[in-house]
């Protein structure tokens, strides 16, 4: 469902606001498929329970390799159409070196890195739950955007629950954004920071996300993360 996409539009939202929705990236059908892997735990790596770590309440789970249908070529086609404003990106922040043109070669650059682990993750989410606010970090090498996909429908399985995008901009108080998602749509944004112009050229703006709390039902989120894990 990528190629219907207008990443002009993404784009432009990326560079406004640090996020952009998507539209449809899967249909009901694949998001009820893949809720049904949760509970077969040959399918991932690792399980958190978030409230033993301090992250909040709920839990989630790392997919092992090989990832599920049609993950691994939605991945690829998000992170070719993502790459040059990873890029641009960086050259505006004054970083150095640039992100390849394909997953693959990207996934290579991770694991010479030593960033050998899958970071792709379902987050389940309970009555009462809800997750702090947070950066995906997980190693040196980090590619500077990420998409989230919303599996579960809002005002059917779960009610309460939005997605929560927090800024912080030198010496300015800090900018909520909730976004607001349906069933099978994605939201790309910033995993750490972007460059936003000012009057002196381009200045960093600090980004974290979090999930409000579920006032009831169940949700279900898939996190495509394109940097791998140390």
């Amino acid at each position: 469902m990528t190629d219907a996409l207008d990443f002009p539009a993404i784009v432009a939202d990326l560079d406004r606001q640090g996020w952009a929705l998507t539209g449809p990236l899967l249909t009901p059908r694949t998001c009820l498929a893949l809720r049904a892997l949760y509970d077969q735990s040959d399918r991932f790596r690792s399980r958190i329970v978030m409230g033993r770590h301090g992250f909040g309440e709920g839990e989630y789970q790392y997919f092992a390799d090989p990832l599920p249908d049609p993950l691994p070529a939605l991945r690829r086609r998000l992170y070719a159409s993502l790459a040059p404003v990873a890029n641009g990106w960086n050259a505006r922040l004054g970083r150095a070196g640039d992100f390849p043109d394909d997953l693959e070669a990207f996934t290579a650059r991770c694991r010479a890195a030593g960033q050998t682990r899958p970071t792709s993750l379902l987050l389940k989410y309970g009555p009462g739950d809800y997750n702090r606010l947070h950066q995906d970090l997980y190693g040196d090498l980090v590619f500077p955007l990420q998409t989230a996909i919303l599996l579960s429908e809002p005002g059917r399985d779960f009610d309460g629950g939005e997605l929560v995008l927090v800024e912080q901009k030198p010496r300015s108080q800090s900018q909520a954004h909730v976004v607001p998602l349906q069933q099978g749509q994605g939201v790309v944004f910033a995993v750490r920071e972007r460059p936003v112009a000012g009057a002196r050229g381009d200045y960093r703006v600090q980004m974290r996300h979090g999930v409000s709390r579920i006032r009831s039902g169940r949700r279900m989120t898939l996190g495509l993360i394109f940097h791998d894990a140390a």
